[in-house]
């Protein structure tokens, strides 16, 4: 045992002799798990010491930026400039050294989601291609008749005018399903089993899953409505937004509507703006107001530039739509002219395309 001790020590003295050889900084940790800040960024992103890369390279990806490593015992920083690299040792419990290198490597400036939906901004109002019938259910339908009744939706819509009741059923949603975008559903069996399960619980609700009870909100008290799967044209983001358009004869117009963040959107004069009409604004620089209370699980405000100028900026690219209101496997997908393929995640509800927006956002018959 002695022997064992002794010859530990001996490796850790000739370790820290390499060390002070070579002349590289060392910084101490018993904690695996470091921090990094680099420039002027507000949070420390995790850092984990791996010995056994030689050397572990961090990438710092702003130059002339001041780069701070973080252990549970020390501290390092380096002010960093292009073509060059810093190593150091960071000296895990004593006996493991991890050679640590910062290295400026140079990124390609992507373009902003913005700039990605104008260059898709063509459509093609001569795209003939047919697409699947709209359908819309009826508010007799059984279900719905249930989920009015369970819910006192007549109540919850108010006796006001058409927008009123519109409003009322969105904030209702908002309020009564939290969202989680990260948790799957609990078993249900149907719409009215789920919203019973979920309602002012601790069960919650993906977008899509918030849209489709909003969705038959409107089906219940005679709106029409469909659910929209708003897609990016990234085929590889996993990440879509789903929201409500629901038709309003007093505008004689499609509105947007969005349950997740209890949002709407209108122009400089008020006016309650279509998904057609935000996308397009978007692209010609028309400016755009966000509904105040917008919000998510009423804990987080939504702030516009962040919710319509980059996320949905994003996800305007295309659209995805159930052709029955009530939500169906068949869909009908609208694309930019310059989008030759079917979306990839759009594939299993086999949809039929089209760059005709007057076709797709047809109004109810």
């Amino acid at each position: 045992m002695i022997r064992k001790v002794v010859y530990t020590s001996l490796l850790i003295l000739l370790s820290l002799s390499i060390f002070a050889q070579t002349q590289l900084p060392i910084i101490r940790a018993t904690s695996d798990v470091a921090s990094t800040l680099e420039g002027g960024n507000a949070k420390s992103r995790p850092w984990y010491i791996s010995p056994n890369l030689r050397p572990d390279i961090y990438k710092a990806s702003s130059k002339h930026a001041k780069v701070s490593f973080f252990t549970d015992l020390d501290t390092i920083t380096f002010k960093i400039q292009p073509g060059k690299t810093y190593d150091f040792i960071i000296l895990l419990n004593g006996k493991d050294s991890a050679l640590t290198q910062i290295k400026y490597e140079a990124t390609i400036a992507q373009p902003s989601y913005l700039t990605i939906l104008k260059k898709g901004n063509r459509y093609d109002s001569k795209d003939n291609r047919p697409i699947l019938k709209w359908t819309y259910k009826s508010e007799q339908s059984p279900e719905l008749v249930q989920m009015r009744q369970v819910f006192n939706l007549d109540s919850i819509a108010g006796v006001g005018d058409e927008l009123s009741k519109i409003l009322n059923l969105l904030h209702w949603v908002h309020n009564s399903f939290r969202f989680d975008g990260t948790k799957e559903l609990p078993p249900y069996d149907g719409i009215v089993d789920l919203m019973i399960k979920c309602y002012n619980s601790n069960h919650t609700m993906y977008c899509g899953a918030l849209a489709s009870v909003l969705n038959e909100c409107y089906l219940a008290i005679g709106l029409k409505s469909r659910q929209v799967v708003c897609l990016p044209k990234d085929s590889t983001d996993s990440d879509c937004h789903s929201i409500n358009t629901v038709y309003s004869k007093t505008l004689n117009k499609w509105i947007w509507i969005d349950p997740t963040n209890n949002a709407y959107v209108m122009n400089e004069k008020g006016e309650l703006l279509s998904i057609a009409e935000v996308r397009q604004s978007l692209i010609t620089n028309k400016p755009l107001i966000l509904n105040p209370d917008a919000n998510t699980n009423r804990i987080y405000s939504v702030v516009k530039q962040n919710y319509l100028y980059d996320y949905m900026a994003k996800n305007l690219y295309a659209f995805n739509c159930f052709v029955e209101g009530g939500g169906e496997s068949q869909s009908n997908l609208l694309l930019p002219v310059e989008y030759k393929v079917v979306i990839p995640r759009t594939r299993m509800n086999k949809p039929k395309c089209t760059n005709n927006p007057d076709i797709f956002w047809a109004k109810p018959e």
